[in-house]
């Protein structure tokens, strides 16, 4: 039999045994059901499988990291996905998967969600543990795809994949981090910088005019937080009001159009206007809300512990804040962070990522403001970053970057992974047809 043939026919049989069968044999791992999938050729599980709660004593507690796969093929490539959150356990494909016909292995984060230790113990939040998770599973799952491996998530889930890269370099071959920062300390300025930059001049003077109307308004503007569908118990009603107007900007670029410039209401506009309008741009319960904040706590202590805060501009708010310098991390939280923030972490994830990640590929938006805070990389390690134009926190995709960027990235994907999809060529001709995907982002927290 000719060599191809004999190719083709390994990878008729590796299929031939029903993959529900393989899943099951995989020491840890529960199959919790099977759906339906939407996605043609594909079949959805949904799993948990067991993790030790320290990877430092693995005999210790236990508990379940909730996942799901979409698989295709043993022999096609897999891309292991994280939002860096809880997952929504829906079948869905991410542009890496799309455009490499891959199978799509999706990661919920620990402490989020229903993957929490039932002890509860906050110190065994951190990236090296979340890392650790990443490495246990793909290792195990590695028993029956044997192709080539990716990473990727967007935002947090890109930070995700990219520190999972710097404790464990060799588990995967290639890394796709969308809208991924790296973030400086706990007070960053480079946002600060960025924000007095972004868009045109007129737009950022009515964005600072409209912050300081509202803030000089806040007995007008008070009342409506009590129709916005949560409670501020953690933050307090007039402290999330203040934060919410003082991170205005940063919204408004991180997921708008410069086309919202134009629905920024003027200074005296009507209360309703105004208080309609921030509600819009930041979300008002669902980023300052208690039952927000709950969701989210494990992302606020990871931020308050090791991966950092950005700046906001105030200084044109001068005699308008009461709460100045208190938008921090732990002021998200019911309970005191008694860790340490660590201040060189990620300051030795970028150094490694710029003098040492391989195969990794950046993706950033030129209107994001999270883009202040893009890693670095160094072409003679095979690595490349590309800022979207145009784009946002959500849109930054590899099929919205303009030639010759966009057929350099699809070609180094194409090498890193081993194939060359007919989907890779496809969308190098048809750069608006995201259809196919998942959105970069799909909580919409600050990250």
């Amino acid at each position: 039999m000719p060599p191809g043939q004999v190719a083709g026919a390994l990878e008729a049989g590796a299929d031939t045994e029903d993959i529900l069968t393989r899943l099951q044999a995989i020491p840890g791992l529960t199959v919790l059901g099977e759906a339906p999938s939407p996605i043609q050729g594909t079949r959805f599980f949904r799993l948990s499988f067991e993790q030790p709660a320290d990877h430092r004593t693995p005999g210790g507690e236990h508990f379940q990291l909730r996942a799901t796969l979409l698989h295709r093929s043993v022999s096609a490539p897999m891309v292991v996905y994280s939002g860096g959150y809880s997952l929504n356990g829906r079948p869905s494909q991410y542009e890496p998967t799309a455009l490499l016909g891959a199978n799509q292995l999706s990661l919920e984060h620990r402490f989020f969600g229903a993957s929490r230790p039932a002890s509860n113990d906050w110190k065994l939040l951190d990236i090296w543990q979340a890392a650790s998770d990443y490495h246990r599973i793909i290792q195990a799952f590695k028993s029956v795809y044997a192709g080539h491996w990716l990473t990727t998530g967007g935002s947090k889930g890109g930070m995700s994949a990219v520190y999972h890269r710097y404790y464990f370099p060799n588990d995967v071959d290639a890394t796709v981090a969308y809208v991924a920062p790296n973030t400086h300390g706990l007070d960053d300025g480079r946002f600060v910088h960025f924000l007095e930059r972004v868009g045109d001049e007129a737009c950022r003077e009515k964005l600072r005019d409209f912050q300081r109307d509202a803030l000089s308004r806040r007995a007008e503007l008070l009342p409506f937080m009590a129709e916005t569908g949560d409670t501020y118990g953690v933050l307090g009603v007039d402290r999330s009001l203040e934060f919410g107007i003082v991170e205005t900007p940063f919204y408004f670029w991180q997921y708008g159009t410069p086309s919202l410039c134009e629905q920024i209401p003027a200074p005296g506009a009507p209360a309703t206007q105004v208080f309609a309008f921030l509600d819009d741009i930041t979300g008002m319960a669902s980023t300052y809300g208690d039952a927000s904040l709950d969701y989210f706590a494990a992302y606020y202590y990871q931020s308050a512990t090791e991966l950092g805060w950005n700046r906001y501009p105030t200084h044109h708010l001068h005699g308008l804040l009461r709460y100045a310098r208190e938008d921090v991390p732990s002021a998200y939280l019911p309970f005191p962070v008694e860790k340490r923030f660590d201040r060189d972490l990620m300051l030795r994830v970028e150094h490694w990522v710029r003098r040492e990640g391989e195969r990794m590929l950046f993706l950033y938006a030129d209107r994001d403001p999270w883009s202040a805070g893009a890693f670095d990389v160094r072409e003679r390690n095979d690595s490349l970053r590309f800022t979207v134009p145009n784009a946002n926190h959500l849109t930054a995709q590899i099929v919205r970057l303009p030639e010759p960027e966009r057929t350099l990235a699809l070609t180094r994907l194409s090498a890193w992974m081993g194939v060359t999809p007919p989907a890779v060529q496809a969308r190098t001709l048809a750069p608006e047809a995201t259809g196919d995907f998942a959105p970069v982002v799909e909580d919409r927290p600050r990250l």
